[in-house]
């Protein structure tokens, strides 16, 4: 993926994930988190990351999983502080242990990557596809980017076909294209295998796919 698209991609879907943890805070009965966390929330939605930085950097360091991935979400794009990919593995891989969905797709990435990691395509598979086993979209689309570059799976165009299918029908961002450019160099056979085994993981809720 395109650093450029990876970037946009990232900022809107973690302001829109900011939204949710908040919510979850809240009615989790996080009182004191929740403020604090508020507090972050507002100021990144303004654009303001340095405010941001300062309230969910003390949630983090307590443990609170959505700062730990804010956290590493900041690092890894470099808002505000300097970009450094080894202290954003660090939060994600925090954040990613407690089960944090958009942490375990960012250390999906930075393996793919190599990026504060050294290079390994399986450990960036095990990661999205615990992320994509939550129905986190880009996730899904990060798995079937992996079967069809075969990239720490066997090469398989119908299990990426698969998981950009199951992305673009949760909303991904570019999994549309994806599956029709993988669609082009497939049978219909293949294809009809493909959007079958899609409806059997959606059943599945995602999970064994």
């Amino acid at each position: 993926m395109a650093a450029g698209y990876r970037m946009k991609n990232t900022l809107k879907a973690g302001l829109a994930a900011l939204v949710l943890a908040f919510t979850l805070l809240v009615t989790s009965g996080g009182v004191s988190f929740a403020q604090d966390f508020q507090k972050g929330l507002e100021a990144a939605q303004k654009g303001d990351f340095a405010t941001a930085l300062r309230e969910w950097g003390p949630l983090a360091q307590q443990g609170n999983a959505q700062a730990q991935y804010n956290l590493g979400w900041q690092y890894d794009a470099g808002l505000i502080v300097t970009q450094d990919y080894k202290e954003a593995v660090k939060w994600y891989r925090k954040s990613a242990e407690q089960g944090n969905a958009q942490a375990q797709h960012g250390l999906g990435w930075v393996y793919t990557n190599g990026a504060g990691v050294i290079q390994d395509y399986k450990e960036a598979v095990k990661w999205y596809r615990k992320s994509a086993e939550q129905g986190y979209a880009a996730a899904q689309t990060g798995l079937g980017l992996m079967y069809h570059r075969g990239q720490g799976v066997i090469q398989d165009d119908v299990y990426a076909h698969m998981w950009f299918n199951i992305a673009a029908s949760l909303g991904g961002v570019m999994s549309t294209w994806y599956r029709d450019r993988v669609a082009e160099r497939m049978t219909a056979s293949d294809i009809s295998k493909a959007q079958k085994l899609a409806r059997e993981c959606v059943r599945k809720n995602y999970k064994g796919c």
